[in-house]
């Protein structure tokens, strides 16, 4: 079985870019990759789990929100290699959109935090360039 660190294929992770009105829903990660930062709700799709039911289930374990139908976004490859070239870690990441349909942000699995941020307050998260390319991508698709 491949572990995240140093693995031997890339890990599948699928996020969600939930929008109500203008805001965009963040979590704060409470576990390494990226602990402490903001980013887009997310995490593991399951061996037999379509990418859509694994967006919907992550997007409500971390943060307790439902979204309608969904719109591919983006697709990401993060890949961080140690002092010795050798591949440290490898996700490729499906990000979808989709605009609210119910729920409030609660904290749940992985994340300290859970919220909706105005596009005015995106720019002093410290987001991943990734990250805002993504929830770019998801408002311009989204229209």
């Amino acid at each position: 079985m491949s572990t995240r660190e140093y693995p031997d294929r890339p890990w599948i992770g699928i996020g969600v870019i939930a929008f109500r009105g203008e805001d965009v829903l963040l979590v704060r990660r409470s576990k390494p990759p990226r602990q402490g930062e903001w980013s887009i709700p997310g995490g593991a799709q399951h061996l037999g789990e379509t990418a859509e039911a694994a967006a919907r289930r992550e997007l409500l374990e971390e943060a307790g929100i439902e979204v309608g139908p969904l719109m591919l976004a983006v697709v990401v490859d993060a890949l961080s290699h140690d002092a010795e070239g050798r591949a440290r870690f490898h996700y490729t990441i499906i990000d979808f959109a989709g605009r609210w349909a119910g729920g409030e942000p609660v904290a749940g699995d992985d994340v300290s935090e859970a919220r909706w941020f105005s596009p005015a307050e995106l720019p002093a998260l410290g987001l991943w360039a990734e990250a805002i390319r993504a929830i770019e991508e998801g408002r311009r698709r989204l229209g």
